[in-house]
């Protein structure tokens, strides 16, 4: 049996329905669930609720693929998409526990989509970054510090996206990232 990777979707909390950044979540989420992926979000709005409704509507969906790891206490806080909900009470830490995930890709997004990419980073993780207004389209195409953390991919960094066709495209290099042997140990400075 194989393991379908998961794939984080992090950035804005607060989008109108409809909105572009609302639009390119939406179509990354069912996109994600169409290639084999599951989907784990903060599970509240925005972006997060955007991915999951998404994901909701792809032909391969099977219930269970939409995560949601809530900062608070009450699973009913999370949106009507999440399959399943894991309420943390742990606020913003809870950004911890989805930057744990095989992937993480950003739509915009403040300080805590922030934190979450910085995490992701230093875990090793793939990073993908949308290249619209906030942390992603500053982040998009760069590295997040100075280090080397896998030498045999000299490309690595946050790989800028406009589309989800290039999200899925990036995913590929999955297996590159989840190499335990590759990765340089990461350092927490």
């Amino acid at each position: 049996m194989s393991v379908r990777k998961i794939i984080a979707v992090i950035g804005d909390g607060d989008l109108e329905e409809g909105s572009g950044k609302y639009r390119l979540a939406e179509n990354l989420g069912r996109s994600l669930i169409d290639h084999g992926y599951r989907l784990v979000t903060g599970g509240l709005g925005g972006v997060m609720e955007a991915a999951s409704k998404g994901a909701g509507s792809s032909a391969l969906y099977n219930k269970g693929d939409v995560i949601g790891i809530l900062p608070g206490d009450d699973p009913a806080a999370a949106n009507p998409y999440v399959d399943t909900c894991i309420p943390t009470g742990f606020g913003h830490g809870r950004n911890m526990i989805i930057s744990h995930a095989d992937a993480v890709v950003a739509i915009g997004g403040g300080a805590g989509t922030l934190g979450e990419m910085a995490h992701a980073w230093a875990l090793g993780r793939l990073i993908v970054a949308y290249r619209v207004e906030g942390w992603s389209g500053n982040l998009a195409d760069r590295k997040i510090d100075s280090r080397d953390r896998y030498p045999a991919l000299p490309c690595d960094r946050v790989y800028g996206v406009t589309s989800e066709t290039e999200v899925i495209e990036w995913l590929n290099l999955l297996p590159e990232y989840t190499r335990q042997d590759t990765i340089r140990s990461p350092r927490l400075d």
